[in-house]
């Protein structure tokens, strides 16, 4: 098969299978979750039946997809952020508001039955040791020069900062949000 044939097919599957993970999600939000079914799916999405099971086998696998990308969409955007900070301490504060911001960003659906599908399981096992294994090295970094404490252990350190600032989802203004993100700075200084 010709290489431009391979990427075009390759990029129609990719776009096939973002809309049927957007269309799932848009269905979900508007309906519940155990009211979505895979041949509404199908239809809203303009694809057949046949084709959908090809991609997913249930709707449950589908918004598992769904919310897997858009915590990468959130790790990627975090290391956006890292990358894009000068400054000594900078880095650090920025990357943190940015998870607090996600976090109260995300509230709207932590409180429901979709939520509890997608926060269960072991692909959240593995976005928790990325996230800490992320925050790790940059607080080693602040550590190492003297900016934050030292005589708690970067991996603890980690653990208390996402915990912290997973609290922003029971936030009702970014104002607060930035308040918290203060109060962990803080606290990891003393």
């Amino acid at each position: 098969m010709p290489k431009l044939w391979t990427e075009t097919v390759e990029a129609h599957r990719h776009e096939v299978r973002l809309a049927i993970m957007e269309t799932t999600a848009n269905l979900v939000a508007e309906q519940g979750l155990r009211s979505v079914t895979m041949s509404e799916i199908a239809v809203r999405t303009g694809i057949g039946r046949a084709t959908l099971y090809k991609y997913f086998p249930d709707v449950d696998a589908i918004l598992l997809a769904w919310h897997q990308r858009h915590i990468k969409s959130h790790l990627q955007h975090l290391t956006e952020v890292r990358d894009q900070t000068d400054g000594p301490g900078e880095t650090l504060q920025r990357v943190l508001q940015t998870f607090a911001h996600h976090a109260h960003e995300s509230r709207s659906h932590r409180e429901n039955e979709l939520a509890a599908m997608l926060h269960r399981g072991k692909h959240m096992e593995a976005v928790q040791q990325e996230l800490t294994q992320f925050l790790k090295g940059l607080l080693q970094e602040e550590a190492g020069a003297g900016r934050i404490r030292s005589d708690v252990s970067p991996d603890e350190l980690a653990e208390f900062c996402i915990h912290a600032l997973t609290a922003a989802a029971n936030l009702k203004t970014k104002a607060a949000v930035n308040r918290l993100v203060t109060v962990t700075l803080s606290a990891l200084k003393d």
